[in-house]
């Protein structure tokens, strides 16, 4: 077995991990603290429990994350009402990325603690990320680059008029 290293990864993870433990520095409690900066911060909705927002080192086009106004680490602490709206939140999500994108497929998922890849550990939510056939390539792991069609304020018009 071949390995493929992407070292660049392994950074960004870091710098999250150390940020996102205090709740003040998190990028999910920002954008909950702030709603009169929806726009410069990719939120693309608000709902009563939770928000969407466009993830800001996309894999592809349209890349949300669904995460609750709440700073938990783990999803067994969040509330029943909380986790509830996520998921009906992530069923809109792929209803708006169909009718933008009409991917042939969705990643969905959740990175819950550091060992597990999350970028921001201390607070959970929940990632889709449209896919198509194809769509893969190896830009990422070894040119270290993400070759992505549009940039994230074209990505935020087309989606947050959706919601």
């Amino acid at each position: 077995m071949e390995i493929l290293w992407s070292p660049w990864r392994n950074e960004y993870i870091n710098s999250a991990e150390s940020k996102s433990s205090d709740a003040s520095l998190c990028i999910f409690c920002r954008a909950r603290d702030n709603p009169d900066a929806d726009e410069t911060q990719f939120v693309v909705h608000r709902a009563a429990y939770n928000l969407v927002m466009l993830n800001l080192y996309p894999y592809v086009s349209g890349h949300l994350m669904i995460a609750p106004y709440i700073h938990v680490a783990h999803l067994n602490s969040a509330p029943k009402e909380t986790t509830d709206e996520m998921i009906d939140l992530v069923k809109r999500c792929e209803n708006v990325l169909a009718g933008v994108y009409h991917p042939d497929g969705f990643n969905l998922g959740m990175n819950l603690g550091r060992a597990a890849g999350a970028g921001v550990a201390n607070h959970i939510h929940m990632h889709i990320v449209p896919r198509w056939v194809g769509d893969t390539n190896f830009m990422t792991s070894v040119g270290e680059t993400r070759v992505l069609p549009e940039d994230l304020n074209t990505t935020y018009r087309k989606l947050s008029s959706r919601f």
